[in-house]
Parts: structure tokens; C-alpha cells; sequence
């Protein structure tokens, strides 16, 4: 009579993702084929250890709040979101830093005005200024030549973002807004199950084309339990120039629709405006004044009550 293990040898396919069998050929593929990195691996095995441990960030470092800011579709804005909600946050005294975590694509530097390269010590990597005291990282602070395309794997992309959470000396901060690349692959997945992420804005605009790419990433919210906050519709209307009549070049909004389908909260719809576009082109950010981002800044700041009332508690 055969055994078990005989009978699992001339079964065997010799192909681990095929099969449901808990054999020793998996136990020996999944060892082999380990990246020693949860954080960028969907396997079921035994090295996870009950789940995907959050990783601590530099010791020197007290960050009460960690938001990300993402779309599953690139040019919507996340940038520009990013950076009117850091600078409107520092206007009202609150100590704010940037994670540029489009390591393919960092804008954020640019549109604070930043060049040169970060500095550094034995201790970690310091986090550049802008003008009004807004700390950022992004890879572009690392590069001598800014236009340097990054032509790396995502592993190693995603890697570096995590060490922008580790190695990066932020000090003590309120909110640490992460501005994520477009997509649901290897970067917002270790931003995810990797950092204490307390919340996520998402940006989207009003073409049904971009709702349906945006609602991937609401649902891979959704599938690793990160509370959304709201939802931002970027160049969601024009005033005209000369009667101030909205325009909607870019159709209706959709924003009602996509928040009612997914029971998520309206933040706001900001417009399309030349001046904003032409501040973040000279580096000047940080000198617009934009009132329909007060709607993100209470979603945050609900989420910092929140976390004051748990300390409360715990004192």
C-alpha cells in the first residue's frame, strides 16, 4: 500500500504555486525562493510569523502620525495634494514632513524649492527644509544630477523607502504625510504593511477612466485594513476668467458617486488654477493659499484628536 509520501512524489508537479499540498518539496521551495522581506511577498509561510511586522522607525525619532497620500492613477495630483496639505499644516504651526516615496518620479523637492543633496551622519540620513520648515526626503536629495532616471527593480525601490522610515532622522513631528507613486505594486504594499499608516487620502480627478483605475486602490485599502480618510478630486473645475462661471473641461465630478459606492468621506474638490501650477513650478509652493484644502487638514486633525485621547487614556 502506498504511503503518503509516496504518493505526494508521483503526484507532485514540481510547481509550489500550482499546488495545495503541504509537502516537503514546498517547505524546501519556499526556503529557497525566500527574500527574507515580508513586506514584498504575498506567501503564506512559515516565515511570516503570524503576519507582516511593522518596522520601527530611527530611535531618534517621535512620529505621532503617519498619512499617506495615493491613486492608483498617476497625474492626478498626489503631489500637488502632498504638498498644499504640508504647507497649509505647517501654516498653523504643526511639525510636518514629507516621505517622497515616487522614487521613479519625486516632484516634491522641486515644488519646496529644495536642491542639493541631503546631508548625513554615523547616525542617519537628515531630512532637507524648506523655506517654512517643512522636513522632506526624497531620492532626488541623494542624486548629484536630478534628471538621472532611477532604473532600479521594485524590491530595491521599495527598500529604499523603507529606509527613508528607518535611516532618516525626522525628529520629532506631527504628521509624516507620504506622497506614494501611482499603483498598487511593491511601494504602497510595503508603505502599507511596513509603516503605521493611520490613514490615507485619496486623490483622483473627474474622468470615469481615472474613478475606475482610483477605486484599485481603495479596494487594496480595503484588503489590508488601512482606514481611508477621505477622497480629493484634483482639477475638478476652472473658474472662467471673465465671469468666474465654473467650467468642467474635464467633465462633471464624480466624486459623489465614487464616495457613495465605497462609503468613504468627501474632502474636497480642488480646481484647476494657474497660479497654484506656476508656484509649484518656481519652487514657491509654500506661498499658496488654497481654502479648499481645509477640508483635508480636518481629516487629519481628527486623526491626531483620536491619538491624543489614546494617550490621554493610557496617562
Amino acid at each position: 500500500m502506498e504511503t503518503r509520501e509516496q504518493r505526494e512524489q508521483m503526484e507532485c508537479t514540481h510547481d509550489c504555486s500550482t499546488c495545495q499540498m503541504d509537502c516537503d518539496s514546498r517547505v524546501s521551495a519556499e526556503s529557497e525562493e525566500c527574500t527574507h522581506d515580508c513586506s514584498t511577498c504575498s506567501a503564506n509561510c512559515s516565515s511570516r510569523q503570524g503576519g507582516v511586522q511593522k518596522v520601527p522607525t530611527h530611535p531618534g525619532n517621535h512620529i505621532r502620525k503617519v498619512i499617506g497620500v495615493v491613486s492608483g492613477k498617476g497625474g492626478v495630483g498626489k503631489s500637488m495634494v502632498t504638498a498644499l496639505t504640508a504647507s497649509a499644516l505647517r501654516r498653523a504651526g504643526w511639525k510636518v514632513g514629507v516621505l517622497d516615496a515616487d522614487i521613479t518620479g519625486p516632484s516634491i523637492p522641486r515644488m519646496f524649492g529644495i536642491s542639493g543633496l541631503a546631508g548625513g551622519s554615523d547616525e542617519g540620513i537628515y531630512p532637507c527644509e524648506s523655506k517654512n520648515g517643512v522636513r522632506v526626503m526624497s531620492v532626488n536629495l541623494l542624486l548629484e544630477d536630478t534628471s538621472a532616471p532611477v532604473v532600479w527593480r521594485g524590491p530595491v525601490i521599495a527598500g529604499v523607502v523603507t529606509q527613508f522610515w528607518t535611516d532618516v532622522l525626522w525628529g520629532d513631528l506631527d504628521v509624516l504625510l507620504v506622497d506614494m507613486p501611482p499603483g498598487t505594486g511593491d511601494v504602497p504594499l510595503t508603505v502599507f504593511q511596513s509603516l503605521p499608516v493611520d490613514g490615507i487620502i485619496v486623490v483622483t480627478s473627474p474622468q470615469d477612466l481615472v474613478s475606475m483605475i482610483v477605486e484599485k486602490a481603495i479596494n487594496m485599502a480595503g484588503m489590508l485594513d488601512v482606514p481611508i480618510l477621505g477622497l480629493v478630486e484634483n482639477m475638478s473645475y476652472m473658474l472662467c476668467p471673465d465671469c468666474g462661471k465654473r467650467l468642467y473641461p474635464f467633465g462633471q465630478s464624480k466624486l459623489p458617486q465614487l464616495a457613495f459606492r465605497h462609503n468613504v468621506r468627501m474632502l474636497s474638490m480642488l480646481p484647476i488654477d494657474p497660479a497654484i501650477a506656476a508656484a509649484a513650478d518656481a519652487g514657491q509652493i509654500e506661498s499658496v493659499v488654497c481654502p479648499q484644502i481645509d477640508d483635508v487638514l480636518i481629516a487629519v486633525n481628527l486623526v491626531n484628536n483620536e491619538l491624543e485621547d489614546e494617550e490621554g487614556k493610557e496617562e
